[in-house]
């Protein structure tokens, strides 16, 4: 049986979207994150109703020959919410008028998916011609991820467009990555309304599933800081595995486990592995190894109560779905997820992938 909280069953598919968005805003004391109220778990009731079912379908699909594909629908959702918003932004290719947030230092030969997400919209089109956002699509995609690996699963809320402009410098200066200081990530937490504490917290257990290559850690191995030396707050015996991995010299886009107890699977040994110094990368160590931090309690206590860290990623994942989405007029419902309406071939890849 999928685990689904009591939360989620107030806020059914069958209320009335004026009931679901009272009860987001009572549950979350009437603090969201920027714009929220347009949103509703039952926008596409009566235009697209199998939207989620045809968005796991694709993805269930997918996972029979790419296991990790779970784990980067998320980070693209999560990528793409830091950069000006919830809106899509991250999908769009390069043009004549667009840089492209791909080609941002976070997401170059990184961030990946797009052509499971092409085919999710290719699906939705097909069912639902101009209804469904590009934004909606990666929304949806991050909770079926998250609940076909073994995680919660929550209703989500809907009705975002697509942004017409990408921001490349924004995603170099807003996405956090993966060796910043604790005080960093909080700092960027806060920019976009998230809480410092267990929204960062919580947030960081997506990486209890999906992989991280050579180069996003190999600062930690051989000279951290400058130092000379690996880093201090990582377990011997485990920095013995990942110097041999990613030896000094050799090719950083070799792929390891940022969970390597149960690498596909979403649950709370990401923590586990924490307080064992164990962490993967520096900024998942840094929330249980930085002295006199705030978050080490909400390590140990996610740690032990898989159910507290399932309740409060849900909780996390429907705030973060919820920066700055463009709602009403603004933006358009993109027919080809890479590219803005009226561009030459918008329909080109749409027609190829059905």
């Amino acid at each position: 049986m999928e685990r689904v909280f009591s939360f989620k069953m107030m806020i059914d598919k069958a209320l009335h979207p004026l009931v679901a968005s009272l009860f987001f805003v009572i549950w979350f004391g009437g603090s969201l994150p920027y714009a929220y109220a347009q949103l509703t778990p039952t926008f596409y009731d009566g235009t697209c109703p199998n939207v989620s079912t045809i968005i796991r379908g694709v993805l269930a699909q997918a996972l029979q020959t790419d296991p990790r594909i779970g784990a980067s629908l998320i980070r693209l959702h999560f990528h793409d919410c830091f950069v000006d918003g919830c809106d899509g932004s991250i999908l769009l290719d390069n043009t004549d008028t667009i840089e492209s947030e791909k080609e941002a230092a976070p997401n170059n030969n990184s961030a990946r998916g797009f052509d499971v997400v092409d085919n999710m919209k290719a699906a939705v089109e097909n069912a639902c011609p101009g209804i469904v956002s590009c934004a909606d699509i990666l929304a949806i995609a991050a909770e079926e991820s998250v609940r076909l690996a073994g995680g919660p699963s929550w209703t989500v809320p809907l009705g975002r467009r697509d942004s017409l402009i990408a921001n490349r410098s924004g995603a170099n200066s807003s996405i956090p990555a993966p060796s910043e200081s604790l005080a960093v990530l909080k700092s960027k937490f806060a920019a976009v309304g998230l809480n410092t504490s267990s929204d960062l917290v919580a947030l960081s257990g997506a990486h209890t599933f999906g992989r991280a290559q050579c180069l996003n850690f190999i600062s930690r191995l051989y000279n951290f800081s400058g130092s000379g030396n690996p880093d201090p707050t990582l377990n011997t015996t485990y920095l013995a595995a990942l110097q041999q991995l990613c030896p000094q010299g050799g090719n950083r886009s070799v792929l390891t486990n940022l969970d390597r107890t149960t690498p596909d699977t979403f649950d709370g040994n990401y923590f586990s592995n924490l307080q064992t110094n164990e962490g993967l990368l520096q900024s998942d160590q840094e929330l249980f190894s930085t002295t006199g931090a705030d978050t080490i309690a909400i390590v140990n206590n996610f740690s032990s109560n898989q159910t507290a860290f399932f309740e409060s990623f849900v909780v996390s994942m429907i705030r973060m779905g919820n920066i700055s989405p463009l709602t009403g007029t603004d933006g358009e419902i993109r027919l080809n997820c890479r590219i803005v309406n009226n561009s030459t071939g918008s329909n080109a890849l749409l027609v190829s992938s059905i």
